[in-house]
Formats: structure tokens, sequence, C-alpha cells
């Protein structure tokens, strides 16, 4: 048992710091992706549409190929594609700092999400090889790697970018990629994969996810907390400057509220992911989207900069809930041979949520006070905790509870 327990516990360890080390490298290109493509790549007109393309495709392109990814990794198992996707992302960054026009550069973005899926595959083979009764904590204690990376990567991008050039980051940006191919093709384990007699085409599995309905259900709850995450990113720095923010200083202060969210998400998802299987992760999805809500909500109450960083905060400690107790009832709601195919579906529908966010956000953002779009927000969060406590979505049965006592 010990050495069942040690093995569970280090292809965490080690899937995490692969999760951290990929994430901060997608997290590193942030800062300067529209400066490289300015000073680099010679773009003097139409720089914003160039940059937004430049990250929006890579989301479509990821949303549209994780379903074939899914169905290969339940054929030939979740580590198999995590090792793919490492590699090939990895020498994506490498050849990215040979581009000489946008074009390169728009077809290189193109093919980084058509040959994404190491955090998914990450998060599945942890889902698929922990105990069960350890799930949840395990699930809680992942989501802590992509936000970590998520604050630290920007950091470094900016950094890195200033001291050894911008197409020199992306070189840095490979060998954190390389990294955590590294660490799962030496160390990462996948103990418990039963390799199916067939591969399944995506539309029979579109088909069979279909008819899943609490797998659909989790799926368009996904969708809706990614888009409701994103929605605020492209207005945060100019709310910054109508709170008081002076221009100068701007961007560092909506950075360190973007990260006082991550820091919140760090401390409170591992908690949050113990409480799940205590209480049902039902009961902790829709707590966490009540957070949210109300967090959004109360920004109508706040006029001043360090109260919206407080507010963020608090906010954070409860959203953190959220993307865990969804992975645990994906992992709730799909049987183990269909479960590398349920991940990669999950994976489509976050980078739509990723896509979609932004583009709505901006789009509210000029036709309406941005307090008013906290408001829709906060309001579409309190719609999506209420269909979960009122369906009871992910609740615990009460014979399952009573079984587990008598037992």
């Amino acid at each position: 048992m010990a050495e069942e327990q040690y093995s569970w516990k280090k292809n965490l360890f080690v899937l995490w710091t692969g999760v951290f080390f990929c994430s901060t490298a997608f997290s590193v290109v942030i800062p300067f992706l529209p400066i490289f493509l300015h000073d680099e790549l010679h773009v003097e007109n139409n720089l914003e549409t160039w940059s937004g393309v430049s990250f929006a495709v890579t989301f479509l392109a990821s949303a549209l190929i994780a379903p074939y990814w899914g169905s290969l990794a339940d054929k030939y198992g979740r580590r198999p594609m995590l090792l793919r996707s490492g590699f090939f992302l990895a020498l994506l960054y490498f050849v990215t700092y040979f581009v000489q026009n946008p074009y390169q550069l728009l077809v290189i973005r193109l093919f980084q999400g058509m040959l994404a899926g190491y955090v998914p595959s990450a998060i599945a083979l942890v889902a698929t090889n922990t105990p069960e009764k350890h799930v949840g904590y395990s699930l809680g204690v992942m989501s802590t790697a992509t936000a970590t990376g998520s604050i630290i990567g920007p950091l470094i991008g900016g950094v890195v970018s200033h001291w050894i050039g911008n197409r020199e980051a992306f070189l840095f940006a490979a060998g954190l990629v390389s990294f955590s191919f590294l660490i799962a093709l030496l160390w990462a384990k996948e103990t418990n994969f039963n390799r199916s007699s067939k591969r399944s085409n995506v539309l029979a599995d579109l088909k069979d996810a279909v008819s899943n309905r609490k797998l659909m259900v989790t799926l368009g709850m996904v969708t809706a907390t990614s888009t409701s995450v994103m929605l605020i990113e492209p207005l945060l720095t100019i709310y910054v400057i109508q709170l008081g923010g002076s221009k100068g200083t701007a961007s560092l202060s909506s950075g360190i509220i973007f990260s006082a969210v991550g820091i919140a998400t760090i401390i409170a998802a591992p908690r949050w992911g113990k409480a799940g299987t205590k209480l049902g992760f039902g009961k902790v999805l829709c707590i966490g989207l009540l957070g949210g809500a109300i967090g959004n909500l109360l920004q109508l109450a706040i006029h001043h900069l360090v109260g919206f960083g407080v507010l963020r905060f608090c906010y954070g400690l409860f959203f953190a809930a959220v993307f865990p107790a969804l992975n645990a009832l994906i992992v709730q709601s799909t049987d183990p041979s269909f479960r590398g195919r349920a991940f990669s579906l999950n994976q489509s529908a976050m980078q739509m949520g990723n896509m979609l966010g932004p583009l709505l956000g901006g789009f509210l953002g000029g036709v309406l006070s941005i307090p008013l779009v906290f408001l829709l927000n906060g309001l579409a969060l309190l719609g999506i905790a209420a269909t979960v406590g009122l369906r009871k979505i992910g609740w615990p049965q009460r014979q399952e509870t009573d079984r587990t006592v008598s037992m």
C-alpha cells in the first residue's frame, strides 16, 4: 500500500511540474507578442487585429482538434498524448525564433493549437491513475499548476524579452516545454489503462458524448465559466485606469490584480478538492459559482483600486472551486474507456470559452459601462449556480452516502 500511495503522489508531483512549466511557457509569450509583431515582423497597420488573431487561432484550432487527440488517447494511452504534445510544442516554440513575417507566425500559432494537449492529457492521466478517494484533492492540486504558471509566465516573459530579446524568448519557452516533455518521458506513469480493441472515429465519439446528458451539461458549464473568466481580460487594464490608476502603472496594477486571483487559486484549490470528496463535487461547484457571482456583483459597490484588488482576491478564493469540481464531474459521468475523449472534449469546451470571452468582453465593454459587464457576468454565474443547485448536479446520492458510512 505504501508503494501504491507513493506512486500516485510521485505521479502527481511529476505531472504538476510538467503542467507548471508548460503553462509558464505559454504565458511567457503574452507580454511581448504584440511587440514582436511590431518590432521584429514589421507589422505597422492593424497591429491589434494581428495580435488578436494570433491568440485566437491557437484557441480555435485546439478546440476543433481536441476530440481527435482524445480518441487516440483512449486507444493508445494518455501518456503518449502527453509526450506527443510536449515534443511538438517545444519544436514549434523553437521554430518561432526563425519566423520572418506575420503570416509565418500565424501558421505556427495554428499548429500550436492543433498539436496542443499537454495540460488536458496530464489532468486525464491524474484523474485515471489516482485512487478514487484522492481524485478530488489531486485535481485541485493540478489546477494550481496552471494558475502558478499563468502568474509567473508573464513576469518571466517580460524579463527575458527585455534582457535577451523577443526572438530569444521563444527559445527560452521552447526550453521550458522541453523540460516538461523530459520529466514526463522519464517519470510519468500510466498504470491504469486498458487498451481498447479499436479506435473510434470522432463523429461516433461526439454522438456518444451527446447521449451522455451529465457530460454535456458539465461541458456546457465549462464553456460558460471559461467565457466568464476571460470576459474581463480585455477590460481589466482600462478599468484600472477608470478606478484612478495612472496610465504609466496600469499594466503593473492590472497584472497584480490578475496575480491576486491566481494566488487565491493556489491557496484554495487543493482545499476545495478535498471538500468535494467529502461534500460532493456538485455542492462545491455550486459554492464556487455563488462566490464568483457575488464577487462580480459586489463590484458595483467598489469604486477604488485597492478595494477592487481585495475583491478579486476573494473572488479567486471561491472560484478556485469551479474547475477542479468540473473535472471531477467529468470523471464521475464517464466510463474509464471514454475518459481521454471526455477530457479532450473538455479542452474543446474550455478553449471555446477562452476564445469567446475576450471577444464578448470587448464588445460589451464598447457598448456598456464596465461595471455593467461585471453585473451581467455575475448574473450569468448566478444562473449557472442556480441550475447546479436546483437540479442537484453532482450531488452525492443518499444511498451511496449511507453505504459509505456503513462500510
